[in-house]
Formats: structure tokens, sequence, C-alpha cells
């Protein structure tokens, strides 16, 4: 009997598990009013539905596979923004990136990094389920997995995250840094030339480099540092970040500087996967990278468990300045022109919101992720351990539990 090639035997699996998806609840038809379902209200409807976010590893190989199809699938598909805005966008995955190119100086180093960014992903999920009509769980990467005290550069690299199958796709090939780039090199950087397998390998990434809304399209490019995300993505990390007291000082670690010995969670990641020639690693354009979702739904559990750990006064702690870096000069009194953002701050996404753009919604409005239809599936402790809260009471999980082992559906 022939034995078959590693390239055939992976064919063979992922059309095994593409073909289980029309027996699975992973795919859905969404009901009247969203997919929430139920009476529309501003800003997010009534759920009828609270929709659980997980670790990648959590998902069944069936969710993963139909995960990854449907993020294709808004790749495929046309776009809203119009050319003579916009000249390079053509897909529904590009008004998402054009959006965070036309903002990126008023949604970053600002008070309401956290919420936009509540937003953004939020919408993205909305976009999966009403538009590629995906029901399965948004994913999140627990960073602590994969990096800090007990791990290797190996341990990065081997991440089910990267899965050449039923994954990302993993590190570009080495490519030195330009004579023009040499001052932003990040520190252990590894790769910089295109994704060489998983769901994305044949991907485009449309927009940019930089501010370029006409665009030269490209690769997707990653430019792994195990030893950024090390640095930034500990545990250790996380728990600083945990421990701040207010809004304020919070998004101010998470976030960190703008120099790579500044940065914060925020930045580890960011610059983990994309370095200095990756898309991940452009300030502009690294929602080009798919890996972006994942990195900004844990940011999102970190902030979310910080407010459980004072629930409910959090949700109504908001603090930071409007304008961009203006972190010290915030609170000078009387107010200056980029005084501390309150919960009244207008948000929007432009054309990546279909149903209302440019119309958008406050600060106030994203604050209690329940009021957005979904929850995760675990939560963080003050000391950045994972617990599970599902009862009503929290506890510590096992290791035997968690991340536990892969299911097929």
């Amino acid at each position: 009997m022939a034995v078959m090639s590693v390239a055939s035997r992976r064919i063979m699996s992922l059309v095994t598990v593409l073909l289980l998806l029309c027996s699975t609840s992973v795919f859905s038809v969404p009901t009247p009013g969203g997919s929430n379902g139920g009476t529309t209200s501003k800003p997010f409807g009534t759920c009828s539905k609270i929709y659980t976010r997980k670790e990648w590893r959590r998902l069944t190989l069936v969710e993963r596979a139909a995960f990854l199809f449907s993020v294709n699938v808004l790749l495929a598909k046309p776009g809203i923004t119009p050319r003579s805005i916009v000249a390079g966008a053509k897909s529904r995955y590009d008004d998402l990136v054009a959006t965070h190119i036309n903002q990126t100086f008023s949604i970053h180093y600002v008070g309401h990094f956290l919420p936009f960014h509540r937003y953004y992903t939020w919408t993205f999920e909305k976009m999966l389920r009403d538009e590629t009509f995906y029901d399965g769980p948004f994913p999140y990467w627990d960073w602590h997995l994969d990096v800090g005290a007990g791990k290797t550069q190996n341990d990065f690299f081997k991440s089910d995250i990267w899965d050449p199958i039923l994954g990302f796709g993993g590190n570009g090939d080495f490519l030195p840094v330009p004579p023009e780039q040499a001052g932003f090199a990040v520190p252990g950087r590894t790769g910089g030339g295109c994704v060489k397998n998983g769901a994305f390998v044949n991907m485009k990434v449309n927009l940019g480099p930089g501010a370029d809304l006409v665009g030269t399209p490209r690769c997707l490019a990653r430019d792994f540092s195990p030893y950024f995300s090390g640095r930034y993505l500990a545990q250790n990390q996380t728990k600083v970040s945990l421990a701040a007291q207010n809004f304020y000082a919070f998004d101010r670690v998470v976030e960190g500087g703008p120099s790579f010995e500044a940065s914060g969670i925020h930045g580890g990641g960011h610059y983990g996967i994309g370095g200095t020639l990756g898309t991940m690693g452009d300030l502009y354009v690294s929602p080009g990278d798919p890996s972006f979702w994942l990195h900004h739904a844990n940011l999102d559990r970190v902030w979310w468990s910080w407010q459980k750990l004072n629930y409910p006064a959090r949700l109504t702690d908001m603090g930071g300045p409007s304008c961009i870096m203006d972190y010290y000069d915030a609170n000078k009194s009387p107010p200056q022109a980029c005084a501390n953002i309150t919960l009244s701050q207008p948000m929007n996404l432009g054309f990546a919101d279909k149903i209302k753009p440019f119309v958008g919604v406050t600060v106030k409005d994203v604050m209690n992720i329940f009021d957005m239809c979904y929850d995760y599936e675990f939560l963080l402790d003050a000391n950045g351990n994972n617990i599970d809260c599902s009862s009503g009471s929290c506890r510590p999980l096992n290791s035997w539990e968690y991340p536990g082992p892969t299911k097929i559906w």
C-alpha cells in the first residue's frame, strides 16, 4: 500500500474536518433582528443568547476549521467602503482594516483605547455571525500558555495558534531589516517573510503598509520574536496590569509607551508576532493579520477580569487623554483641548459597521460585556491565574483541565 505524503495527509485531514461542519451547529442562520435575536434597541439589541469566548485550544477542531473558513469568507466578500474614500479596500475584511488605518492616531495611547478595541473586536465577531453564519465560540489567545516562566522559544513556535493546517500559520523566513528601519529592529526578531502555511497562506494584505489607503497588495508577513513576547506577555506583566487601582493607571500600563522598552501587554503581542517586518508590527495595518483578533480578545479579557475584581464599581471607571500620548497634560486645570475622556466619549467604525456607518456608540455603551451579549469561559484572578467563575463563585483551574485535551467536535 502506498504511503501518503505529509502534504496529502494534511489536505485529507482538513477536508475531513470541513465535511464534519455540515453535521454541526457551528454555522447557523441568524434570527431576525441580528445574531442575538429579539428586538433591537440602542446600542446593541436584546440578547437572546450570551456567546462564550474561549481560548483557541478550547475550540474543537471543527470549530477551529469553521472559524478560519469564516474569516476567509470575509476576505473574499466585497467590501462596502467607497473606493473614492479608500481606493485599496476590496473586501469586507478590508472595511475593518481601513477604519483602523483612518483612526490610528485617535485610538492608540488614548483613554478610550480599550473601549474602542472592545467595540472593534465585537464588530468583527458580529460580522462573522451575521455575514458568514459562524455560530461557534469567538477565540482568544491566552499568551501564558506559550510564553513566560518555564517556557522556551520552541513553546512559542509550536503553539496551536500557529498550526500549519487548523491554525493561523507560522513565521516567515528570516529577512534582514532594511537600513532605513535599522533603528526600529524589534529585539529577538526571527522572520519577516511571507507566512508559508496555515489558513491564510494565500491571503493578500491589500491596504498599507503604514497609512497608505491606496495599498500595495502583498502577502501576510510574520516576524516572530519569542524573546519580546516572553518579556512583555509573561504572567508577571499581566499581574502588574491587574494591580492598577484605577482605569487611568490600568490603561497606561496595558498599552505602555511607543518605544519597545516601554511596551505593555498590548505591544508584547503585536511585536512578538509582527516584529519589525510583519503585518502585526505595523501600527496602522495590524488588523491585516487575523491573529490580531485573538490578541485583542485576550486584552479585552484582561480588562474584563480587572473590572470584575471590583465589580460593579469599575463599570463606570474611565479616564485617560483624548489626544494621543497626552497622559501628563490630561489632568490640567482649567481643562485643556485634550481633557480626560468620559463615558460619553463617542466612537465609530466608519463603513466597518454595516448597519450604522459613522453613527457608532459611546464608551458607556461598551463598559459591560453582558450588554454586548458575550462573556469569557475563564477569567483571571489578581495574580493572572485562570479561574472559572461559571458557578457564581470563582475557583482556580487545575493544570489537567486547562487547556485540556483537543476534541474533534
